[in-house]
């Protein structure tokens, strides 16, 4: 076999050598002959150090995977290739505003990243929350007009407006766990948000995991006074008396009277106007003296799950009136045990699908269908650009599902509560590997769980 003669530019050493290869060679052994070669003690450690085949766009560009092989990613004779340190910059934020600089690895995908992000936070549960890449309002505009048909524009806006009142999860630009920052043209000046996405675990979090807690709380109190959890008044006033007690300490009568809450930071703008709410959420605000902060936060987020929307992640959609050529909207939910059909004006439950019937998806730049298997006697198919987004929360949480069971299975222990939940509705797994095909669509057989 012809040997593949490559320009390998070490960046470090600031050298170009011409080098060759056996095309069969693996990245990790060649990423070793290269550092026999150069011979410079200045490299430092071989873990932080890959091979990197640049892009006329810098911000392009990929790190070759250690385990492959160089004709894999089928060079030339003369192609250039960096040999330089993987660490990038990235600047995270969590919802409370905390803004955290960390030195991640370049090559690794979001996926792997979730790892080293979480355990420098202190998150043990990496699998359960993800990045979101917050776009500008024109981006923003400019994303959902590619993702139009023209063909139903006029009712595609009409839905957008749906879905700015209803504060669906629909434009959240969560970043694909299989793919590195890189391929997805996260640069490192730009500062993404991290999210739970997967509710599956926060059963589990209290006053024990105060950072956990914490972020639990922002998101759950955000939620609330959006609108994405509708709650009656005097739901809303409850929640406005227990975050002034984590946020104030004790009520003091001196100093917590009408006009000292700005009443958009406490609650939903649809109570915002009623006469003495303020006055309403100091007597409820009194009800918790002594509380500290940890427990109060702790009493917010455990009624909060009360909430009939809480764990649910809404996709507004349209779908086919029973007997009728008429498309409606609908909100499609999806959470750790079921998909839901719910009522888009008062959110309740319609129709509820447990997850454990899913048989297999498809995906499609306009659309998303669901099997049930035996389950339903047809299929589940609605209208939608965020098919894709669907196809990613439900593998996720079927992936969330099947780790916790193997993991309790194979390693012989306990598991959580979440795990013990599922031990009677979950069958034993099959090693299914869930399918990735895009001539018709994104085809995704379920794995058995």
């Amino acid at each position: 076999m012809a040997m593949l003669s490559l320009k390998i530019s070490v960046v470090a050493s600031n050298i170009v050598k011409t080098m060759q290869f056996e095309p069969s060679t693996i990245v990790y052994d060649a990423c070793r002959i290269i550092r026999e070669r150069v011979a410079d003690p200045n490299l430092g450690n071989p873990s932080e150090f890959g091979l990197f085949l640049a892009d006329e766009d810098p911000k392009k560009g990929v790190w070759l995977e250690q385990g492959r092989s160089l004709e894999y990613y089928l060079l030339r004779n003369g192609d250039l290739l960096e040999y330089k340190k993987k660490h990038r910059i990235l600047k995270v934020r969590t919802l409370d505003g905390a803004l955290k600089t960390l030195q991640v690895d370049d090559s690794h995908t979001v996926g792997q990243l979730m790892v080293t992000i979480c355990t420098k936070m202190g998150i043990t549960n990496h699998e359960e929350y993800s990045l979101v890449h917050e776009l500008p309002e024109q981006e923003k505009e400019k994303t959902l007009t590619l993702k139009r048909d023209k063909s139903i524009a006029k009712d595609q806006k009409k839905l957008e407006e749906m879905k700015k009142k209803l504060h669906t999860d629909d434009d959240i630009n969560w970043l694909d766990f299989g793919k590195t920052l890189r391929e997805q043209g996260i640069d490192q000046n730009e500062i993404l948000l991290l999210r739970r996405k997967f509710f599956f675990s926060d059963q589990n979090v209290d006053a024990r995991d105060p950072i956990q807690l914490n972020l639990l709380y922002v998101q759950s109190r955000d939620a609330i006074l959006n609108g994405a959890h509708p709650v009656s008044q005097d739901e809303a006033i409850q929640f406005g008396g227990i975050q002034c007690q984590i946020q104030f300490g004790d009520h003091i009568e001196s100093k917590h009277k009408p006009g000292f809450l700005d009443l958009k930071e406490f609650l939903p703008k649809e109570y915002i106007k009623i006469k003495g709410a303020e006055k309403k959420i100091f007597i409820e605000h009194k009800k918790h003296k002594g509380l500290s902060e940890v427990d109060a936060k702790v009493k917010y987020t455990q009624m909060c799950r009360s909430l009939k929307t809480y764990g649910i992640t809404f996709f507004l959609v349209k779908e086919k009136m029973k007997g009728k050529n008429k498309l409606v909207p609908r909100l499609l939910g999806i959470t750790k045990e079921s998909v839901v059909r719910v009522d888009e004006k008062t959110k309740e439950i319609l129709k509820t699908y447990p997850l454990t019937t899913v048989r297999r998806w498809a995906a499609s730049p306009n659309s998303f269908t669901l099997d049930f298997g035996d389950y339903s006697d047809s299929y589940y198919s609605v209208q939608t650009t965020e098919g894709e987004q669907i196809s990613q929360l439900i593998a996720g949480y079927i992936d969330i599902i099947l780790r916790r069971k193997q993991a309790k299975d194979h390693l012989g222990i306990d598991g959580d509560e979440n795990s013990m939940m599922f031990e009677d509705t979950v069958a034993p797994a099959k090693a299914t590997i869930i399918q990735h095909q895009t001539s018709k669509g994104d085809h995704h057989p379920a794995p058995d769980i």
